[in-house]
């Protein structure tokens, strides 16, 4: 068994469990957490699909590179919005 045929099988599995943690849990935090999870999963599998033959394709290589920009882009207006979100919910308790 390959390093490839291993990335093929453990990024699914890491998009599952990144999926699951999203379902499951309540707080905003732990829930962009997961869904980082799963789009590493996704980037996993696609660098696993570029390094398939003798020569790397360079164009899942690119989609990965630009998904991580756009992840960390979108990661941090969520953590934004979530601490906005948290400030107006304590602010409405009265806390």
């Amino acid at each position: 068994m390959t390093v490839v045929d291993l990335a093929l099988i453990a990024g699914p599995a890491i998009v599952v469990i990144g999926l699951v943690g999203h379902l499951l849990v309540g707080d905003l935090l732990r829930r962009i957490v997961a869904l980082n999870v799963a789009s590493g999963g996704v980037m996993m599998v696609l660098l696993a699909i570029a390094a398939r033959g003798e020569a790397p394709d360079p164009v899942p290589q690119a989609l990965v590179l630009t998904g991580i920009v756009i992840m960390a882009a979108v990661t941090g207006v969520a953590l934004a919005l979530a601490r906005r979100v948290d400030a107006v919910t304590d602010e409405s308790e009265g806390r």
